[in-house]
């Protein structure tokens, strides 16, 4: 073995290496992972113990010498290759592009959405997306045998110490319920995060998305300012010629409720276009005052809900929801 050794050693030293290509051969035949130093490791256990440590060491000092050689002969073909610059190469030459990052679409959506907020005078709150039953549903007015509560809707976590169940929150409305328990009327705030439901994944539906919900609690509060609100916002997100419509609904946390649709076109001649709902919104329901010790004789308020997804949808015109978590950078990079 010792001899084996000692020949290996022999070849590395007498190894020549003038350019890049034998370089890479030398790193091939003795450090790569099939190389020959590494095969000498493999046959350790045909060693005598009473010899492996000697037989350790001399092994050692080959693969030491192997690796500095190649990290000199590396320095010394960089210094070269340096040296043999003349007065017609341009080394003002760009260096070749980097890729950079960039923000996610949907972040740049949900970005977007903030700002036209914050222009229409909302704040932000956040809360937790591991949520209790009485924030999730009870407080905003779903009754015990809703369907919403069944498992094919909500991912079920565990009872807490009250054994009650906690969820994964099935939309941001429980942020509102929070809001409104920690802090005095007027509110005026938006509630973005993720949500989860237990949906089939397919092109229009997935189990993870985000969504932005806002509340507005106050003295005198009307439809018609849930209205104008919603309008102002489809103009600011799709421009001023958005053809929008605004339609009777129901939640079980609003009443009135309105939903609110936009007409969506592609670029394909041959689609006629469609109306799309882009959110649900209504007055806040007395019960879900009543929930959080707010008087609903003496205060009212409207709230809403809407998509990240949707919205990145109809404003980049793609028609498939499962896009979005491919982490495709194909896709990606036509956002940057």
């Amino acid at each position: 073995m010792l001899d084996d050794i000692k020949k290996l050693k022999q070849e590395v030293t007498d190894y020549s290496i003038t350019n890049k290509d034998e370089l890479e051969a030398f790193r091939l035949e003795f450090l790569s992972r099939n190389g020959k130093v590494q095969s000498m490791f493999s046959r350790m256990s045909e060693v005598p113990n009473e010899k492996k440590a000697e037989v350790g060491r001399a092994m050692n000092e080959v693969k030491n010498l192997a690796q500095k050689t190649f990290e000199e002969a590396e320095k010394r073909l960089e210094r070269k290759e340096a040296a043999d610059l003349d007065a017609t190469d341009d080394i003002t030459l760009p260096a070749p592009p980097y890729a950079s990052g960039s923000f996610h679409p949907l972040t740049q959506t949900l970005e977007e959405m903030k700002n036209i907020f914050y222009r229409l005078g909302f704040s932000i709150a956040h809360g937790p997306e591991i949520e209790d039953d009485f924030h999730n549903f009870t407080a905003l007015n779903f009754p015990p045998n809703h369907p919403a509560r069944d498992e094919q809707d909500t991912f079920f976590i565990q009872k807490n110490k009250n054994n009650e169940d906690l969820v994964l929150r099935t939309h941001t409305s429980p942020v509102q319920i929070r809001l409104m328990q920690e802090q005095e009327p007027p509110i005026r705030a938006i509630m973005p995060g993720r949500v989860y439901r237990n949906e089939a994944v397919s092109p229009k539906s997935y189990f993870l998305f985000h969504q932005v919900e806002a509340l507005y609690i106050d003295t005198d509060v009307s439809i018609a300012e849930l209205k104008e609100t919603l309008i102002s916002f489809a103009k600011l997100m799709f421009g001023t010629d958005v053809k929008y419509r605004l339609r009777p609904g129901y939640f079980p946390f609003t009443e009135p409720s309105l939903e609110m649709d936009i007409w969506w076109q592609t670029n394909d001649p041959n689609d006629d276009g469609k109306w799309l709902e882009i959110l649900g919104s209504g007055m806040v329901d007395p019960n879900v005052l009543e929930a959080v010790d707010i008087d609903p004789e003496g205060y009212t308020g409207f709230a809403w809900g809407m998509g990240v997804e949707r919205i990145a949808l109809l404003r980049h015109q793609i028609d498939d929801i499962r896009i979005f978590y491919n982490n495709d950078v194909r896709f990606l990079e036509q956002f940057h």
